[in-house]
């Protein structure tokens, strides 16, 4: 399955999971995607002694990281820094999260490489972008997206504590966003013949994530809904709990509409003439006992049950709140395409998809991510004979 891909050259110098999640995204497309980097390695290979002592598989480095090849090159010294400028010739995009004054240091920030290949694409990830106070400060996503970008605090309930965010969110947005970018920019090389640099930061991409909140506010001065189950606006845009504790969401965003519906599903036709409840704005009014009292009815079945009911109506909207093992045990999960069986050897290893099908082009996963260094002598001979072939 070559995908839209094929053919393109990615250098990839990236670390942890922003750059190099993007860098998987392109290799799943068909890009031929080789990643630099360090002896040490990439310090993301290493989470995997956070699993056990004998774990060997780690899948918080091996998702991000499948399909390419690795070559290890010590950039501090002139023959490895060399070769990954050789490298960088040799290919349509370069990637990476390396702060700026680091990669500047080296010769490879965008200016030097634009300047030395004009027809580069350069993907920079950031934490808070090139320009500004702190554009030189290293980040994480739980910095920089979920803390700074104010994702935490959208999320947090009156006089709650501030959620922790799950690992990799926003890197992983990010690394959507970049595959994204990369794309774009190599189209306008397809039309113009130029390259150009392509960046985006984890601070960005939080704004753009609660833009909904930051719009409100820019544009109407208007402060972000704190929203609380037990007085949801609309009680039946809200989750609520079965008989047996499963939990689910009702998705009646059309107040109006939904809400005889749910009379019928819940077998309360008495509430269409109830005074209390009789439009959207008295709801909101009594939104505290009718929570109440929906609570009450939910407990008498279990989830399975009201889902038979909820699936009756062909017009009505719910979703069931899954484990990640209900998640897998979906069987509309598989048939997404959410899940894809990545080559490993004469067998497989099941790994989410990254989240875009091409129905002209079909790609995926060519294999498992790469030991470090697994393709070092394989890369460094195809330099040499590119050497050899413009000398």
């Amino acid at each position: 399955m070559p995908g839209p891909m094929q053919g393109t050259r990615v250098i990839e110098l990236g670390i942890w999971v922003a750059a190099p999640s993007g860098g998987a995204i392109l290799a799943d497309w068909g890009a031929d995607v080789i990643k630099i980097e360090a002896p040490g390695g990439d310090p993301m290979r290493q989470t995997r002694h956070v699993l056990g002592p004998d774990v060997v598989d780690c899948p918080f480095f091996d998702a991000d990281n499948r399909s390419k090849r690795s070559v290890v090159l010590d950039l501090r010294s002139p023959d490895g820094l060399a070769s990954a400028l050789d490298l960088i010739d040799s290919a349509d995009v370069f990637v990476t999260n390396i702060r700026p004054a680091a990669l500047e240091r080296l010769g490879l920030d965008s200016a030097t490489l634009l300047a030395r290949k004009p027809d580069l694409v350069y993907g920079i990830v950031t934490g808070y972008g090139l320009e500004g106070p702190d554009a030189a400060a290293g980040a994480y996503d739980m910095g920089a997206y979920w803390a700074r970008g104010g994702v935490a605090d959208v999320l947090t309930q009156p006089g709650g504590p501030t959620p922790i965010q799950r690992s990799g969110m926003g890197d992983h947005v990010t690394g959507i966003t970049l595959a994204g970018m990369v794309s774009a920019a190599l189209l306008h090389r397809e039309r113009t013949g130029q390259g150009q640099l392509v960046s985006t930061s984890l601070l960005r991409i939080a704004a753009w994530h609660i833009s909904s909140d930051i719009n409100g506010r820019l544009m109407i001065d208007r402060e972000p809904v704190r929203n609380v189950r037990t007085c949801e606006a609309n009680p039946i845009w809200n989750n609520y709990a079965a008989a047996d504790g499963k939990q689910f969401w009702l998705m009646g965003v059309e107040a109006d509409r939904h809400w005889p519906t749910l009379l019928r599903i819940v077998e309360r036709p008495e509430w269409i003439d109830d005074p209390r409840y009789a439009t959207r704005l008295m709801r909101a009014e009594n939104s505290v006992e009718l929570i109440a009292s929906l609570d009450g009815i939910f407990a008498t079945r279990t989830r399975d049950e009201w889902a038979e009911r909820f699936d009756a109506e062909r017009d009505f909207f719910w979703a069931p709140v899954n484990s990640v093992d209900d998640l897998l045990a979906d069987p509309q999960t598989r048939a997404s395409g959410a899940i894809v069986d990545v080559p490993k050897g004469d067998t497989t290893v099941a790994m989410v998809n990254s989240p875009v099908d091409f129905h002209g082009t079909p790609s995926g996963p060519t294999g498992i991510a790469p030991l470090l260094g697994e393709h070092s002598e394989e890369v460094l001979a195809e330099l040499a004979a590119r050497r050899a072939t413009r000398s």
